[in-house]
């Protein structure tokens, strides 16, 4: 009780910093789209994560912010990622980063959304998974020293919005959902870390969680607002 009154006595008195990364998908210096280097040679697909994803470039699928996916007639689906890995910007997060983040959950079976972190075959941190067959769950994980929680609420929903922060501390990655800080995982990214953000949706096989129900030729989900602020 009292470590969490002296944390938001802190973040009240801090000064706001101004963001480092502000967002705008439809850049192209900074964003690069449908293509992945956490994906087998960069893509467009990944089987051995049970992904149906099949890569585009086509900006409707990303561009606007909101990520999409449709059926193809080969049963794979044609995917929105962007990444700022191999953009002329190069953005990356690094040790004690803020990211804050507005998304529209999906509604539709197999959908699989996700921010993350990617450089050099690792250096993953899970800003959020979702999945709407656990409908009340998100997943937030640290891959760079294994930590991770599934987190319930019910304000987490299909179709529903959903406030998300992170600080990636060298001790400790802290999350928190709609303003509660919900997750601090004892774990950190160390000192020197750093790594390219990607925000895809990728679409379940089966093996872990729902393929697409039948007759689903389509599924989207927003994200509204991404920003970094650096820490000191």
């Amino acid at each position: 009780m009292v470590s969490d009154m002296l944390e938001r006595l802190r973040r009240l008195t801090r000064p706001r910093r101004t963001p480092v990364f502000t967002a705008d998908f439809t850049s192209p210096t900074q964003w690069v789209a449908g293509r992945s280097w956490a994906y087998p040679d960069g893509g467009p697909v990944n089987p051995g994560d049970n992904k149906l994803d099949h890569l585009v470039t086509d900006p409707a699928y990303s561009r606007g912010g909101v990520f999409r996916a449709t059926l193809r007639p080969d049963g794979d689906w044609d995917s929105g990622l962007l990444t700022t890995e191999g953009s002329d910007e190069g953005f990356a997060v690094r040790t004690g980063d803020v990211l804050e983040a507005r998304v529209k959950l999906p509604a539709e079976r197999g959908a699989w959304p996700a921010i993350w972190t990617w450089r050099d075959g690792g250096q993953e941190i899970d800003v959020f998974e979702y999945h709407p067959d656990n409908p009340d769950l998100l997943e937030l994980s640290n891959h760079v020293r294994e930590a991770h929680r599934y987190y319930r609420d019910p304000a987490i929903r299909p179709g529903g919005w959903v406030d998300l922060k992170v600080e990636f501390g060298r001790s400790s990655v802290i999350w928190w959902i709609n303003g509660a800080r919900v997750f601090s995982d004892g774990r950190g990214v160390g000192r020197g870390w750093s790594a390219y953000l990607i925000v895809n949706l990728s679409v379940s096989a089966g093996r872990y969680h729902p393929a697409p129900e039948p007759g689903v030729t389509e599924m989207s989900y927003e994200v509204a607002r991404l920003r970094v602020f650096r820490g000191r």
